[in-house]
């Protein structure tokens, strides 16, 4: 008697492990943004550098996580977001493996997350903080600032949410 999952099992080629160079992507691309924000400008509101009339590049730490989430919580909060940023790696990559690859909005919504929470998770490891640059704002209203791991976040989240709502479209029967 042979094991139904075995047989059903993707290869390593066929599954959406493949899309991974993407996680690697945006890992590189985030790392290598904060390198040259943290090489080429001073720390704080006061050093910003105003690019257009709702943008700034300002460089901050942020010892929290999304919009300064916990920042001020005296340390505890670095593990336990390290924790939650390796669980979520560890979910994603075995969704992945078990998606085929041809499954191209998943897949790459998953790594877009993964290499996000690898960006920030090595910040949180390598400073104990993540580094911040990227300053929106309306009038004086400023968002919290953010990065680019946090944007690949955001964009994966957003891609994972469009594909519920393409295969909840596909589910539904056709109305005559």
């Amino acid at each position: 008697m042979s094991d139904l999952s075995s047989e059903n099992k993707l290869s390593l080629k066929q599954s959406g492990v493949r899309w991974l160079w993407l996680a690697a992507l945006v890992f590189i691309v985030d790392i290598a943004s904060k390198l040259v924000v943290m090489n080429t400008m001073e720390y704080g509101w006061p050093n910003r550098i105003e690019l257009l009339p709702f943008f700034n590049l300002l460089y901050v730490h942020n010892y929290g996580a999304a919009f300064s989430f916990l920042s001020d919580a005296g340390g505890w909060q670095r593990w336990l977001f390290t924790a939650i940023a390796l669980g979520v790696c560890a979910l994603l990559v075995f969704w992945m493996r078990r998606s085929p690859a041809s499954n191209k909005l998943a897949n790459s919504s998953y790594a877009m997350i993964i290499g996000g929470a690898l960006g920030n998770l090595f910040d949180r490891m390598y400073h104990g903080f993540v580094v911040d640059f990227l300053d929106f704002y309306v009038g004086n209203y400023h968002w919290p600032a953010f990065n680019i791991a946090d944007t690949a976040i955001c964009i994966g989240a957003g891609l994972i949410i469009i594909e519920g709502l393409i295969d909840d479209k596909k589910k539904q029967p056709v109305k005559h």
